[in-house]
C-alpha cells in the first residue's frame, strides 16, 4: 500500500514582500524568490521585486485586492499544492507579511492538509513601513505601551469587519491601556469606524492615513479623528492605506503639514 503522506517532490515558501519599496525585502526573501522555479503572486506586490526571479523562472498572478475581484483562495491553494507535488520550488508572493492579514496561516494550514510541509519568510508589515516613513514610531514610552493590529476587511460570507468588530470596545482599550490603533483594508468604512471610536476616544486624537506606503507615490494626511472621514475625502485617499490612532502621532500633527501629495 502506497504511503498518502509521502513527502512531496518539490517545496512550498511563502514569502513576504514587505510594502512595496523592493529595497525592504529581507535577503532570506530576495534567496527564495531567485531559487523559486514557480512564484505565485499577489496583486499588491511591487513588479520590481519579480526582478530578483531567475529568468526562466514561472510567474502566476494570482491577484487578491479588498473590494475588487479576486481569485479564489482555493484556486490558489490548489495551484500550489499541485505545483510542489510536481516537484516545483514554489514561492507563494504576499505583500507585507504573510501572517498579518495576508491568509498565510490559511495556506499554511491547507498545505499541511496535503502533507506539504511550508516555510515562511516575514515581510515588513505596510503598518509598520506607513508610520516609520513619516519618521514616527508604533510604540513610545511616553505615549504608547503597545499596539493594535485590526482590519477592516472580513472573510466573504459573514459579517464584515467594520460590522463585527467592537470599535467601541477597542477605543476603550487603546484609551485606558495606551495603545497605538492600526488598522488595515479600512478606508472604505472609515466613517462608521470614526463614529464608533469616538464613543471611546476624544475628537482630538491624533490620526494619520498613509496611501502606498514605502513608494514614491505615498500619500498621507495628519489629523484628528473628529476629522478622520472629510479628511480622507478632502485628500483623495483611498486603498491601499493604512489608519493610524493614538498619541504617537502627536508630533507629525503638531508640525502642521497635514497633506502629502507624493512622498513624505
Amino acid at each position: 500500500m502506497s504511503n498518502l503522506f509521502h513527502s512531496p517532490q518539490g517545496t512550498c515558501t511563502l514569502v513576504g514582500a514587505g510594502p512595496g519599496d523592493p529595497e525592504l525585502l529581507t535577503l532570506k526573501a530576495v534567496k527564495a524568490i531567485h531559487a523559486a522555479t514557480v512564484l505565485f503572486v499577489d496583486d499588491l506586490v511591487n513588479d520590481a521585486i519579480l526582478g530578483y526571479a531567475r529568468p526562466d523562472a514561472r510567474v502566476v498572478h494570482v491577484g487578491k485586492r479588498g473590494g475588487c475581484k479576486s481569485t479564489p483562495q482555493a484556486f490558489i491553494e490548489k495551484l500550489m499544492i499541485t505545483a510542489v507535488r510536481e516537484g516545483e520550488t514554489v514561492v507563494r508572493l504576499k505583500g507585507g507579511d504573510p501572517f498579518i492579514f495576508g491568509r498565510g496561516g490559511e495556506e499554511v494550514e491547507h498545505l499541511r492538509e496535503a502533507g506539504i510541509d511550508c516555510t515562511v519568510v516575514n515581510g515588513i508589515t505596510a503598518g509598520l513601513a506607513a508610520v516609520t516613513g513619516l519618521g514616527v514610531p508604533l510604540t513610545h514610552r511616553d505615549h504608547a505601551q503597545g499596539v493594535v493590529f485590526v482590519t477592516g476587511h472580513a472573510r466573504t460570507g459573514i459579517a464584515s469587519a467594520v460590522d463585527a468588530t467592537d470599535w467601541r470596545a477597542l477605543a476603550a482599550t487603546v484609551r485606558d491601556a495606551r495603545l497605538t490603533l492600526v488598522i488595515y483594508m479600512g478606508v472604505s468604512g472609515a466613517g462608521h469606524i470614526q463614529r464608533e471610536l469616538l464613543h471611546g476616544l476624544p475628537g482630538e486624537t491624533p490620526v494619520a492615513v498613509i496611501q502606498h506606503a514605502s513608494l514614491p507615490q505615498q500619500r498621507h494626511i495628519a489629523t484628528t479623528l473628529a476629522q478622520l472621514q472629510s479628511g480622507i475625502a478632502e485628500a483623495g485617499l483611498g486603498s491601499p492605506a493604512v489608519i493610524v490612532v493614538g498619541d504617537v502621532l502627536q508630533g507629525l500633527l503638531a508640525a502642521g503639514v497635514p497633506v502629502s501629495r507624493f512622498g513624505t
